[in-house]
């Protein structure tokens, strides 16, 4: 695990997890509702074309490119992003499909839709809100690229990027801003679990290597 740069990873998970939580406290404090209409407000036409389409980067077809790179370039650490991609999924469906399914987003929780500014030509969506399976998937790109890349301006370029995603969550009237910040957490709980899946496979291997 030395060619990873675990020291930048822990600075960004630290400060995706404190803006997380953040977000929880504001949502309480606020209210799910009001603190969702606070950040939903109509930016005009150009971020509602930019955040229509922004939004892509946290979806789950990216995790293609991401897989394939790695393959080519970081091969020994495919089992760290393969990993990331079934624990963040696991994570995000247990709480979707179970704990918390059937739970509304602000399209049907709102019912005065006057309120909500709402993106044309965007599909809404109505229930299994919480987290935002975008949210999980961009903050995930955001830790492994700070574990792989061995540059400062990863961390707060890489956190802007990555906040800009949840955020159009938000900006596009599908989810609540809890929504996003327990995405947020779903990925650091799930990269954390995937460094041990990591250095699990490689003493193992390194164990079967001495045998033979």
């Amino acid at each position: 695990m030395k060619e990873l740069n675990t020291t930048q990873f822990k600075t960004a998970a630290f400060l995706t997890l404190i803006l997380g939580v953040s977000i929880f406290v504001l949502n309480y404090f606020i209210g799910t509702n009001n603190f969702f209409l606070l950040l939903n407000t109509n930016l005009g036409i150009a971020a509602d074309y930019f955040f229509h389409y922004y939004t892509y980067l946290g979806d789950g077809v990216f995790w293609v490119p991401v897989v394939l790179l790695v393959y080519f370039f970081k091969r020994k650490y495919l089992i760290l992003v393969i990993a990331a991609i079934v624990f963040s999924t696991v994570f995000t469906h247990i709480f979707k499909n179970w704990l918390m399914h059937g739970e509304p987003r602000p399209t049907k929780a709102i019912t005065d839709l006057s309120l909500i500014h709402i993106v044309k030509g965007v599909k809404l969506h109505s229930v299994d809100s919480f987290p935002s399976g975008h949210s999980a998937t961009v903050f995930c790109f955001y830790l492994l690229a700070c574990l792989f890349f061995n540059k400062k301006w990863i961390v707060p370029v890489g956190l802007i990027l990555a906040l800009l995603v949840g955020y159009s969550r938000i900006y596009l009237a599908q989810h609540f801003p809890r929504d996003v910040a327990g995405g947020m957490i779903v990925a650091v709980i799930s990269i954390i679990f995937s460094i041990e899946t990591q250095q699990w496979w490689a003493s193992r291997n390194a164990t079967q290597t001495k045998k033979v």
